[in-house]
């Protein structure tokens, strides 16, 4: 495409933006980079998925003879061989053949009986000689499978392992088609069982799936699947990219889990995490050819300080062609159905984020001379290219999610347009803002202004992925929402059998309208961390030597919405009955919603959103009777949800049967119409109009 072809397509942001006017040549230049990658995967590699198959010969791999064809980039390295349990470690014994660019390949013949020569599932590894004479013995970076060896053992590094299962998994149902809207069920499997222990996918798939499908979820967002060798570093702190966490269960076990999940109906995103990968030299990429640099920048630009990991360089060749191969594996060989990138904000920036703030100037993000590491940012668009060239040729879509924090314009935007190609961002302001209330601020004195703006304040035609809380909040040192509102009480006062106590209904009450109001504001998709629907009693805290290795807190106490005598069954019923709401109304991945009311004294906030009407009062003790509340689109209303129903824990103030509200035809905060209601305090309700409630009845 030339530059002026370039320009004309970059003016469709310019015409939703006209702050980005004077950012065209950068915008073009910047999209002119990816674009010149795909050039050469197209001449090179014939295209960019053909480069991404790059997973299907680098590594070990069965051929049809039972042969076992490996190879591997290690520049540095002067002879290499392959060692394990098959040729009991002897280093003479398999001599890899050294070609041209840094590679190493060998074909292993089968056994004499026609077996291959490496058994499923034994141990292996790549044995190097460097320049200067020092061998080294190494983890091969596409390896499928990497196992923690026993307790017993001295050595507690992770082992790669041969795996070539007799009989392969068998996908028996078809990818779910795109929802309307996103509502994403954020989940780990290792904590989502009661017992203090490592659940499985097996018992994810068992127990959980069909908990997040009544939910009214459509959407899991997996956490901590690619090897880590450290479990409390939540996952994000990579060994082996191409190895699902054995902690768990097999790879088919996985597969497993996603296939069911799609014949539910649910699509499953990978936590991704291409930001940065673990220092480990022994299981991970780190100095894997004797060099800091095979995969990573060298020296302090190949680290990052805070997190005490390395950097990926991502204007190499072979890093591309090892991460995006990363990205096409699990799509093609689990069935994942997108992506949430991890760290977006670090890979974005020189400065990774750290210790920088964001004033929303744009010549921060998009001036020639602003901290933007520019072959970070190519890769992301690359990353996005992949994923829309593959969805294309499978005829399904897939989701892609980035995490940043910064506010990158044009993040979400179409890559034609000069976009970096994202479906969505996470709103990560959002929790911020309801920590911060609830930490410091009395719901009393809580600005109403102030909260529609937080969750209404996005960048336009940019879509985001609202959340009141996340993990993140989740974890000791910081509290969830509910344990922020009842935490003085939620271990004495949330059984049914005693009385129920101002802290506990504040709570309650308080707790389904932030989530409620979180998602018709704050965004176009919605998330949620396991167990925060209910209520969770308890933070996440992994095993570690802060904690005498404990899993105590490494777990989700599903038992408890099955306790008929405790009060979290009312927040989970209230969780789905917003989300199944929102399934037969639609208001999220709709055009943002019009805030005709924030009154502070009566402590109001009324909105629209594709001609649902959503009325929260905060106040925490002011019912108020017949009041006025304007509507543009005339007609008689009804209520969908009403957060004071008994099954909710609200106390039953409104008869639904006799709720029927008539418009007026006079102008009422700049509304055409108005209505007037019952509203007690500390609900919210959900109007639509008869003709549709008829219409999805």
């Amino acid at each position: 495409m030339t530059k002026v072809t370039a320009s004309i397509a970059v003016n469709a942001l310019v015409d939703i933006d006209p702050y980005l006017a004077p950012h065209v040549e950068e915008l073009v230049y910047r999209r002119k980079l990816a674009d010149d990658w795909l050039s050469k995967f197209d001449k090179d590699e014939g295209g960019i998925l053909k480069f991404a198959d790059s997973y299907k010969s680098m590594g070990l791999h069965i051929q049809s003879d039972n042969s076992i064809k490996y190879k591997e980039y290690a520049p540095n390295a002067v002879a290499a061989c392959v060692i394990g349990d098959f040729n009991n470690w002897e280093h003479d014994k398999h001599v890899m053949e050294k070609q041209d660019f840094g590679f190493f390949e060998i074909t292993i013949p089968p056994n004499a009986d026609g077996s291959p020569a490496i058994p499923h599932n034994s141990r292996v590894k790549v044995f190097f000689t460097l320049p200067n004479g020092e061998k080294i013995a190494r983890i091969p970076p596409y390896i499928t499978r990497a196992t923690q060896p026993p307790k017993e053992y001295k050595n507690p590094t992770f082992e790669a392992r041969f795996w070539n299962p007799p009989v392969k998994y068998q996908f028996k149902n078809k990818r779910p088609a795109l929802p309307t809207s996103l509502k994403i069920y954020e989940a780990h499997v290792g904590i989502s069982t009661p017992e203090p222990r490592v659940g499985t996918y097996k018992e994810f798939t068992k127990n959980l799936l069909p908990i997040i499908k009544d939910l009214g979820y459509n959407t899991v967002q997996l956490m901590s699947i690619m090897e880590h060798a450290y479990y409390a570093s939540f996952g994000y702190q990579i060994t082996s990219f191409y190895a699902t966490s054995s902690r768990f269960g097999t790879p088919e076990d996985l597969m497993e889990l996603i296939d069911t999940a799609h014949g539910l109906g649910l699509r499953v995103l990978l936590d991704v995490v291409h930001s940065h990968a673990s220092k480990n030299v022994e299981d991970g990429l780190n100095m894997f050819d004797g060099t800091d640099y095979c995969y990573f920048h060298s020296g302090g630009k190949g680290t990052h300080d805070q997190w005490d990991s390395r950097l990926f360089n991502y204007g190499s060749y072979e890093t591309l062609r090892f991460l995006l191969s990363n990205l096409k594996y699990y799509l093609e060989e689990f069935k994942f159905d997108g992506f949430r990138f991890d760290g977006v904000t670090s890979m974005l920036y020189i400065h990774h984020g750290i210790g920088e703030g964001f004033s929303g100037d744009y010549n921060e993000y998009l001036s020639p001379f602003a901290p933007v590491d520019k072959e970070a940012l190519t890769y992301l668009m690359l990353a996005n290219d992949l994923c829309s060239t593959y969805s294309q040729g499978e005829n399904f879509e897939i989701t892609t999610i980035a995490e940043d924090v910064s506010g990158y314009p044009t993040l979400c935007r179409p890559r034609l347009e000069g976009g970096v190609g994202f479906d969505y961002r996470l709103a990560m302001s959002l929790p911020d803002m309801w920590i911060k209330l609830l930490k410091h601020e009395k719901d009393e004195n809580w600005n109403m202004t102030k909260i529609c703006y937080t969750l209404s304040n996005r960048r336009y035609k940019e879509k985001c992925v609202a959340y009141a809380e996340s993990h993140d909040q989740a974890l000791v040192g910081d509290k969830t929402l509910a344990f922020w509102l009842m935490d003085a009480e939620m271990y004495t006062n949330m059984s049914l059998l005693t009385p129920l106590t101002p802290v506990i209904d504040r709570g309650i009450q308080l707790h389904k309208m932030i989530r409620l109001i979180t998602q018709v504001l704050g965004g176009e998709a919605y998330l949620n961390f396991e167990g925060n629907e209910f209520g969770h009693p308890e933070w996440l805290d992994f095993p570690r030597q802060g904690n005498d290795e404990s899993y105590w807190y490494a777990r989700r106490q599903f038992n408890l919405i099955k306790d008929d005598m405790l009060r979290y069954k009312l927040l989970y019923q209230f969780d789905k009955a917003m989300n199944t709401t929102e399934g037969r109304y639609t208001w999220l991945n709709c055009d943002p919603a019009y805030v005709s009311l924030k009154h502070e004294g009566d402590k109001m906030i009324v909105l629209e959103r594709n001609n649902k009407l959503f009325i929260f009062n905060f106040h925490p003790t002011n019912s108020y009777t017949d009041y006025r509340i304007g509507v543009e689109k005339a007609g008689a209303y009804r209520i969908i949800l009403n957060s004071d129903r008994a099954e909710f824990g609200g106390h039953d103030r409104i008869d639904e049967q006799k709720s029927e509200f008539f418009t007026t035809a006079f102008s009422w905060n700049n509304r055409s119409n108005y209505i007037q209601v019952y509203i007690p305090s500390r609900v919210a309700l959900i109007l639509a109009l008869e003709e549709e409630i008829k219409e999805n009845n």
